[in-house]
């Protein structure tokens, strides 16, 4: 059997993620991934059996990439101020650059294919990030709420920070994005 070509597994990931922001993943076909692609139907069959298979990888790759991003650089001897700040940069410049995926992510995660399997990987990609905010917790360097709080805080400042980016609500200067993240430190620091 002739091995997976990588340019067609990733032509179907950026088909996809971008027909997934332009307009959504209800209505999303394997034939317009494979038009969007450059493939025949066919052949996006062969790398992918079903529409759930190609969203079970696809989410799971996406999920990976986002989370590895998230901890990039993550120096463990810093102030804990430091360190989320650096994830707070790392998090919004994923958004920035890699946003049909985030979107593709946000819109499988309310779909019926974000199964138990799912949620388990997800929980085991995260696994460090939450062990540092636990860790922080115990120290009182951030709120004693539940941690799930924490995240949503953090992640909807990174979110709502990247959505006024892009629309140009909000000027990409230093001052701005340290103020950005200054209110969300602010939010969730003990």
């Amino acid at each position: 059997m002739k091995p997976k070509d990588d340019d067609k597994l990733r032509a179907i990931a950026e088909a996809t993620f971008t027909l997934v922001e332009q307009t959504g993943l209800s209505g999303l076909t394997m034939a317009a991934i494979a038009r969007e692609a450059g493939l025949a139907t066919g052949t996006l069959y062969v790398y992918f059996k079903s529409k759930e298979e190609l969203m079970v990888a696809l989410y799971e790759q996406a999920k990976t990439s986002t989370t590895a991003s998230l901890m990039q650089g993550d120096d463990p001897q810093a102030p804990f101020r430091s360190r989320f700040q650096r994830m707070w940069m790392n998090w919004l410049e994923h958004r920035l650059t890699h946003y049909a995926q985030v979107v593709f992510i946000e819109q499988y995660y309310n779909s019926p294919w974000f199964s138990e399997e799912s949620r388990n990987l997800s929980a085991r990609l995260i696994k460090g990030w939450i062990d540092l905010i636990e860790s922080a917790k115990a120290q009182q360097i951030l709120k004693d709420v539940p941690t799930v709080l924490l995240i949503n805080s953090f992640g909807g400042s990174v979110r709502e920070t990247t959505n006024a980016l892009r629309s140009d609500a909000l000027k990409r200067t230093e001052a701005n994005l340290a103020m950005a993240f200054g209110l969300c430190w602010d939010g969730i620091k003990a």
